[in-house]
């Protein structure tokens, strides 16, 4: 017998494969929400997934990654080829809210029934991106978009997961600001396939073009493809056609070579195991909580009686010999 549940969710999937705004609008609500329809979803259109491309835009806010966003998405349109956003806002510490502007930017398309943009907030996910985020991709993927672009929080040494979430990876920088050299300090730079240099009618402009082309010229090819750095004015729409023509050089490139075929493969590992990995921390914080061994040898540590170390040992220890049969 089906259950009621079941039948909504594949219902509900069936409409999504269709193309449906509505039906993957709910879906990624879904499994945001940790809904466990979500999952009965996903579980139904994950294998019809994997033909569309997915494009990560990351770099330091302020950058005109969302302005850069909109203008590539009215090209994709002017070319006939339907377009998935999903930006990802950081979350506030205290509240965990997230103002979702991103929205703001991409207003010019949504009234087009070929565009879908998604707000998401990070909830604190330190690589940049939300847990839910893989969700949300793989449901996009789904709907038959041609075109998935994945905007992630700011840039930095942990803010690098959009490199494990996207089949081609662009750094935006603006000039004038030092991104370039915090870029190349934080090991960015070993990150992007594509660079750009958004506000190129800055005065320093060409100045970090020439710093990033100089970096990258130290470590040469990437997987057989040479890194390029591209000026673009998104607030103008100047040069934002040569880098559509060079991301599908990219993903053309990547596809020939076996490296889009390898990276996906291990972007799907990396899933896999960084959700088994969340998973089981859920379930080790659910068995810890409130219990009074935990909270001793906590004291301790804040008591300077006991190291960190030491005291992460002594729990898992302690927590293995309860998991072992009497």
């Amino acid at each position: 017998m089906v259950e009621p549940a079941d039948a909504d969710a594949k219902q509900l999937a069936e409409r999504l494969l269709a193309g449906d705004r509505r039906a993957l609008a709910r879906a990624i609500t879904l499994v945001e929400n940790g809904d466990p329809a979500g999952w009965l979803v996903l579980r139904s259109v994950y294998p019809r997934t994997g033909a569309t491309a997915v494009v990560g835009f990351t770099g330091p806010p302020g950058a005109g990654k969302s302005t850069l966003l909109a203008a590539l998405t009215g090209l994709e349109r002017a070319a006939g080829r339907s377009v998935a956003v999903l930006s990802v806002d950081p979350s506030s510490p205290a509240s965990h809210g997230a103002l979702l502007g991103d929205r703001i930017r991409l207003a010019d398309h949504f009234l087009d029934d070929g565009v879908f943009i998604r707000s998401m907030a990070s909830r604190g996910a330190l690589g940049g991106l939300s847990e839910a985020a893989l969700y949300a991709l793989l449901l996009m993927d789904a709907s038959g978009r041609d075109l998935v672009l994945l905007e992630t929080v700011g840039v930095g040494q942990a803010e690098v997961d959009v490199a494990t979430h996207a089949d081609t990876v662009v750094l935006v920088l603006m000039p004038g600001a030092g991104d370039s050299i915090q870029a190349l300090k934080a090991g960015i730079m070993e990150i992007p396939d594509v660079i750009v240099v958004n506000k190129s009618d800055h005065v320093q402009a060409e100045a970090t073009v020439r710093e990033l082309k100089a970096a990258l010229a130290l470590g040469g090819l990437r997987d057989g493809w040479q890194v390029p750095v591209l000026r673009t004015c998104a607030t103008t729409g100047e040069g934002v056609e040569e880098l559509r023509a060079t991301l599908l050089d990219h993903h053309r490139d990547a596809q020939v070579s076996g490296t889009l075929a390898q990276r996906r493969r291990g972007r799907l590992r990396m899933a896999v195991l960084g959700l088994a990995a969340l998973e089981l921390r859920r379930r080790f914080e659910a068995a810890i909580d409130q219990d009074p061994e935990v909270e001793h040898l906590l004291e301790q540590v804040a008591a300077r009686e006991l190291d960190p170390a030491s005291a992460a040992r002594a729990l898992l220890a302690t927590l293995d010999a309860r998991a072992r049969p009497s």
